[in-house]
């Protein structure tokens, strides 16, 4: 027998309209009621303790859950924001984040929170929750390709394109400098070119965009604006870059054939040896090949092995130069001859050269590109200690080699010659065959090595203009045609114009800019100082003396190259 108050219950339920229908709660979520045909029982499941026990709930229409909504998840930290780089030829702000830099953080993704191609960036404008979409092209290009580089690996590629032949010329600029000049030029272009690398290690990185600029000419085209700044960076950039190649497949062929005729001697039995082409194709050929390494970071072990060879070659040289001792009848005044106004010239050459051997600032940027960078982790603390080991050894392997190769040649040294031409010329018959191959073959080493780091530029700009048409990633096979067509087009300009060394201070000149005066004027524009503050006073002060400085050399280069001359021999190397 039901109670009166059961059967009230099921009366007021059998009032109701028959169009609600009364439709039960999922499982997980509500109780389960069953009634029988009869209405003779009710048996009714407890619901839980969140849940009001109100009987006349089930008497009205429920709405059953829909299977896409979920339990709230549990809360999942973002990862550490990330500084991006944007391409070389498109805009900064596109929709792909940098997949390389993000695998650098251990924080776990959050799935279904946050888009993928969202990141949060530095703390100024994450108070204003604003994002910023990405550039996939970076993940395409082989100087951003792999940014898991490190201290060390920024402290070798430095090392190997902070120093090369082109220091070998130092002694040659002391012969007109003389001893106190010298010295003190020497110091200052070591102190200035540190300085400014250091701005632009500062630089890479802007945090108030979140974005990493990755090469040289973004940085400029950024500060300077598109226009103004490939017209004062492009030429320089790309001298640094494929003029350097040239001046290395030079250097290495003619080092090629030298260490050949050292080691065969007077007992040559081959009738017919390699001329200076055929030598200048070999280097060619193992440059090439060597090219085919996919990004910057790949050729880490390569820059290793140069940075320690050009060590090896400087200090082998200026020690060889000590041993065998002072030249008969050397003297150390300063080589002054021509008109007054020959003189200033001659002097403000020798300062180019003393620039030139400074080069090396077009690839600071792309080195700390290879770098993953967070706002924890800048990247800016380990590129800056790289540098700093870099050029500790820099500075160990120029002052001895200008200041010894000055001291054991002086004004005998070859006016467009080196260090390198003076050992073979006046101690081939008293230094041990032996030694004398072992520098030409640390000489050879680090010539193969810097051409690829100095190609790499060139390389992302060529795959930087396919990726931009094809909005997809080169090719391998396309990626070995573009740079098997750049080492030859190297190689033929080498064959057109063996004398380009002969133009040391002119190119000195050129490229000054680049290394002593723009990296002020980015940091003005960049940074903005206070007005008349110390830092405004000194970046003003530096970028308009090398501007300055820079014009009168280029002037001063072009003088004496027509007033001196230059044994012009196209298609005919020595």
């Amino acid at each position: 027998m039901m109670s009166r108050e059961t059967m009230a219950d099921v009366d007021e339920a059998s009032s109701l309209p028959s169009s609600l229908p009364i439709t039960p709660r999922a499982v997980t979520l509500a109780p389960t009621f069953h009634f029988d045909d009869q209405f003779g029982s009710l048996p009714i499941t407890p619901r839980t303790a969140s849940v009001a026990q109100t009987p006349s709930v089930v008497s009205l229409p429920i709405t059953p859950r829909t299977a896409s909504v979920a339990p709230t998840p549990s809360i999942v930290s973002l990862p550490p924001s990330q500084f991006h780089s944007p391409s070389l030829s498109r805009s900064p702000l596109l929709n792909v984040g940098d997949h390389a830099a993000n695998r650098t953080s251990k924080t776990p993704r959050s799935r279904g929170l946050t888009p993928r191609f969202i990141t949060p960036l530095g703390s100024p404008l994450r108070k204003a929750l604003k994002m910023t979409r990405l550039d996939p092209q970076d993940a395409w290009l082989p100087i951003t390709e792999s940014r898991n580089g490190n201290a060390y690996y920024a402290a070798f590629h430095t090392l190997c394109s902070g120093i090369g032949i082109q220091a070998l010329v130092l002694p040659v600029a002391f012969t007109i400098l003389g001893w106190a000049w010298g010295i003190i030029s020497l110091t200052v272009a070591f102190v200035w070119q540190l300085y400014t690398l250091y701005l632009m290690v500062q630089l890479h990185e802007n945090y108030e965009t979140g974005i990493r600029y990755s090469r040289y000419l973004q940085l400029a085209c950024a500060t300077f604006g598109d226009n103004l700044g490939k017209l004062c960076a492009a030429f320089p950039i790309g001298y640094l870059s494929a003029g350097t190649c040239c001046a290395l497949i030079i250097i290495g062929g003619s080092t090629a054939k030298l260490l050949y005729q050292t080691l065969c001697g007077a007992t040559c039995s081959n009738p017919k040896p390699l001329t200076t082409v055929e030598w200048y194709l070999v280097f060619t050929c193992v440059a090439v090949v060597l090219a085919q390494l996919p990004n910057l970071n790949s050729i880490a072990g390569i820059s290793l092995v140069g940075a320690l060879t050009a060590v090896g070659y400087c200090t082998a040289l200026w020690t060889v130069s000590v041993a065998e001792g002072r030249l008969p009848n050397v003297s150390y005044d300063p080589v002054r001859k021509g008109t007054q106004v020959a003189r200033i010239f001659d002097l403000l050459n020798a300062l180019g050269i003393i620039a030139f051997a400074f080069r090396g600032h077009n690839l600071i940027l792309e080195i700390q590109a290879t770098m993953p960078s967070s706002e924890k982790h800048p990247s800016r603390v380990p590129m800056w200690r790289g540098v700093q080991f870099s050029y500790l050894l820099i500075a160990m392997c120029l002052f001895p080699l200008a200041i010894c190769g000055y001291w054991a040649y002086g004004h005998l040294i070859p006016a467009n010659g080196s260090m390198l031409t003076a050992l073979f010329a006046f101690h081939s018959q008293d230094v041990s065959r032996s030694v004398l191959a072992l520098i030409s073959i640390f000489v050879i080493i680090n010539a193969v090595s810097s051409f690829q780091i100095y190609g790499m530029p060139m390389f992302d700009d060529m795959e930087s203009a396919y990726t931009t048409r094809s909005k997809k990633a080169c090719p391998w096979w396309l990626r070995s045609i573009f740079r098997a067509i750049f080492g030859f087009v190297c190689f033929f300009i080498a064959v057109a114009i063996p004398f380009l060394g002969s133009f040391a201070g002119l190119i000195g000149g050129i490229a000054l800019p680049v290394t002593f005066a723009y990296p002020c004027f980015m940091w003005l524009k960049v940074k903005k100082p206070h007005k008349y503050s110390l830092s405004w006073w000194v970046n003003w002060g530096l970028g308009l003396l090398g501007m300055g400085l820079s014009g009168i050399l280029v002037a001063a280069g072009l003088y004496v190259v027509i007033d001196t001359g230059v044994k012009i021999s196209f298609f005919n190397p020595q």
